[in-house]
């Protein structure tokens, strides 16, 4: 008796290769709109090439960072808006570079899904690219997985990975001292850290992500939330080769509370007075609609500060010129004094 079974296909098991070469083909030119000098290699190869030298170092030093963007991926997936994860995902991580000293150089992603939708995984990676762009970084690799039955319906991950340089001996931070300034740079709201309080937040408030925003009259509840992270990357280098700059603080995740102490020399911490900045519409709404008090605010959110450079007295107000020039809402937060930890004074203005 003959055998009927027909024999299974790659496609049959929920693998689609024509899919993936077909975004590969649409991201190309998204990717080549990112080049910089020092590429020798990039998509489609079994790996991607940069030179430093090209890049103008004589004696360079990498550093490499990888993050991803949280629970805010849920809300992009839900609402359909998926186009700023991408942003999210490079700011995440060239922002922490640059808190090294360094400039990040080129970024490579990994998108992984259940089931495999061009345009969907295309807005995101046009993104990514969008991202790579703004902050002078090449996007010169990637890898896009497609895993039936790891991820349900529409869902999906990201990671990225990026690397940068600086020349030997210009590491950050250094020289940080007692009486160095504090200079916060506005955040563009929550960025991606602190979205499953966030979630919570949402829940118990009875609103819908398609809702009216209550703290933004332009848009809906889920689209004000996913506002993009905030890209420093161009400023806080014009601020570092200024001079005067001893140390950078990315505030993601731990907010105020823990990324300052990080780059603080031992002995030493920060005074933050509260009054310097209002605290932003949203996260007056996170606090008063989840009841969230102060320090758990300033411990899980930026509470509308992304980054804090940390300045020589003599040096703070030309740099802080030179950011606010830079398109930076730059703001006077405090100044590093004898202690440890963060110690904040006053209330929000």
């Amino acid at each position: 008796m003959s055998d009927t079974k027909q024999g299974l296909t790659y496609a049959q098991s929920g693998v689609d290769i024509e899919a993936g070469n077909a975004l590969v083909e649409r991201i190309k030119p998204a990717a080549k709109a990112t080049a910089r000098p020092g590429v020798m290699a990039g998509l489609g190869g079994f790996g991607a090439l940069f030179d430093p030298r090209a890049a103008g170092y004589d004696d360079p030093v990498l550093v490499a960072a990888t993050d991803g963007v949280g629970t805010k991926l849920r809300l992009a997936i839900d609402t359909g808006r998926l186009d700023g994860v991408g942003v999210d995902l490079v700011a995440m991580c060239v922002n922490d570079l640059v808190c090294q000293g360094a400039e990040p150089l080129f970024f490579l992603d990994y998108f992984a899904t259940g089931r495999l939708e061009a345009d969907r995984a295309a807005r995101v990676i046009e993104g990514i690219a969008e991202g790579c762009r703004r902050s002078g970084t090449a996007l010169i690799g990637g890898e896009t997985a497609e895993m039936p039955g790891m991820y349900a319906g529409d869902d999906f991950d990201l990671a990225g990975f990026a690397v940068g340089a600086m020349e030997r001996g210009r590491e950050l931070p250094a020289h940080v001292a007692e009486g160095d300034v504090l200079l916060g740079l506005g955040s563009d709201g929550v960025h991606s850290n602190g979205f499953s309080l966030v979630r919570k937040v949402v829940e118990r408030s009875g609103l819908d992500w398609s809702d009216a925003s209550p703290f933004d009259a332009d848009g809906s509840l889920g689209a004000t939330l996913l506002a993009p992270t905030r890209l420093y990357v161009k400023p806080a280098l014009q601020a570092i080769r200024a001079g005067g700059v001893h140390a950078l603080a990315h505030i993601t995740g731990g907010g105020l509370t823990e990324n300052l102490p990080r780059i603080l020399p031992e002995g030493l911490g920060a005074r933050i007075e509260l009054s310097s900045w209002s605290l932003p519409p949203v996260f007056s709404w996170l606090s008063e609609a989840g009841g969230i008090d102060r320090d758990e605010m300033l411990t899980t959110f930026n509470c509308g500060i992304g980054m804090v450079v940390v300045v020589a007295q003599d040096r703070a107000e030309s740099i802080a010129t030179l950011l606010h020039e830079a398109g930076e809402r730059v703001v006077a937060l405090g100044m590093v004094l004898p202690g440890e930890g963060v110690r904040y004074e006053g209330a929000f203005a």
